[in-house]
């Protein structure tokens, strides 16, 4: 049997863009969907025939029990968090224990890693970087400074002995910048709360069916079968290539399946880029295009514009293809996804950015966040002000959404496969035969 190659599903954005909805409509034409990177900083919002669900860990292929998921070696694992995400599926009548794997090689999160995130968050006064203060980059900084613990660790006689100097040294670090603990709350708990309830997680996450991920992926890819590389965060969140340093802490783009999963570059195949029809980003940093005004409201509340993970009220702004060009550069993307057209429809003109003016006079398509202060230039489109929920197919699309999907694929030279015009996963317009 010839050997497939893995898709790779991402976002193009600053996360947010609906990944898990579109992995969920997605699954039944994969066999396997892995998770590559991040943790539970990520919230993939399915709605299911009207019920809503958010996964933080676990990938968003395992509301089909036919598929199996897998949790990659670049995912860094809270137990407390997995195993209350197990728990939810569990209540909901699925048994996500049977076709779910787990990397022996992904890194723990623990308690302390979210203290230390909390104290390192705090101490930047003004220059916070708007920290979703679930431990992420305290952890993939003990994985990259060679003192983390990992998965494969749970099993070790010397596990507690491990935890016990890693929580130490952490201690340390946080003393340094005289953060008070004692006062902390970390998901409605104590500290002592949440690291008893930790501890208690790790038995559960121990029954899980844990492998060298690595191996598996490839023996599949050997066998033909069919896989879904899911990705977290989004692209403009990239620890290289995103407006550092307001970024996340892993490669969010297409390289990242290759160290996350353990498979050769070689290996990629299709790859689904999902842009929002306009732009949000949660916490600080640069956003050329957000909007202050009305229309950043209304965006806002049409879109419900709310983290999954944190809750806090998203940036809203409108679509900037500099930043979209950007990310299709580095991803080497086949295939976009479209998704909240929805949201567009009660504006009668849709702004897109095609460029930026420089303060020094002269325009730039170049998206360079560290360049001086840049302001969009836009391009006005006529909107369709036409409610979406009686479109079911591509064909009913209103005329001037199907211009603005035109629009954005001249201005991009990449086809728009898949659109979404609404939350449920029914809500979704294929328009690539070949994903029919």
């Amino acid at each position: 049997m010839s050997e497939m190659q893995v898709d790779v599903l991402l976002g193009l954005q600053w996360g947010d863009e609906g990944k898990g909805k579109i992995v969920d409509v997605l699954s039944p034409k994969y066999d396997i969907v892995a998770r590559f990177q991040g943790g539970p900083n990520a919230g993939h919002t399915l709605e299911i025939e009207g019920d809503t669900h958010v996964l933080h860990i676990i990938p968003s292929g395992i509301f089909h029990p036919e598929k199996e998921n897998v949790i990659g070696n670049g995912v860094i694992v809270d137990p407390f968090i997995l195993k209350n995400e197990l728990d939810g599926l569990k209540k909901k009548g699925l048994s996500p224990e049977k076709n779910l794997i787990l990397s022996c090689k992904a890194h723990l999160i623990l308690p302390s890693h979210r203290l230390l995130d909390a104290a390192y968050e705090s101490s930047k006064g003004e220059a916070k970087i708007g920290s979703t203060l679930k431990g992420i980059g305290p952890a993939y900084t003990d994985k990259t400074s060679r003192s983390g613990l990992r998965i494969i660790d749970l099993f070790d006689a010397s596990f507690e002995k491990k935890y016990q100097q890693l929580k130490a040294e952490h201690f340390r670090i946080i003393n340094m910048y005289n953060y008070d603990y004692k006062a902390a709350v970390i998901d409605g708990l104590s500290f002592e709360q949440y690291e008893s309830q930790w501890l208690k997680a790790i038995e559960e996450v121990k029954k899980l069916r844990i492998v060298n991920t690595e191996n598996y992926i490839n023996q599949k890819i050997a066998e033909g079968r069919k896989i879904l590389a899911e990705g977290a965060q989004g692209t403009l969140l990239d620890i290289d290539f995103g407006s550092y340093p307001y970024v996340t802490s892993s490669n969010t783009i297409t390289a990242g399946v290759c160290s996350g999963l353990g498979i050769a570059p070689s290996r990629i195949g299709r790859v689904y880029g999902i842009v929002k029809s306009y732009c949000t980003r949660v916490g600080s940093g640069p956003f050329p295009t957000e909007l202050h005004d009305d229309d950043g409201h209304k965006l806002r509340e049409a879109g419900h514009e709310y983290g999954a993970t944190t809750g806090r009220p998203r940036r809203c702004g409108w679509l900037d293809l500099n930043a979209l060009n950007y990310a299709l550069m580095l991803n080497g993307v086949t295939d976009l996804i479209v998704t909240k057209a929805d949201v567009l429809s009660g504006f009668s003109t849709i702004k897109v950015a095609r460029s930026y003016r420089r303060d020094t006079g002269g325009e730039t398509r170049e998206f360079d966040l560290d360049a001086p202060e840049l302001s969009p230039v836009y391009d006005e489109i006529q909107g369709w002000q036409k409610s979406l929920a009686n479109v079911t197919e591509p064909a009913q699309m209103p005329q001037k959404l199907q211009e603005y999907i035109n629009y954005i694929e001249k201005k991009t030279a990449t086809p728009v496969s898949i659109l979404s015009v609404g939350a449920d996963r029914s809500r979704t317009l294929i328009i690539a035969e070949n994903l029919k």
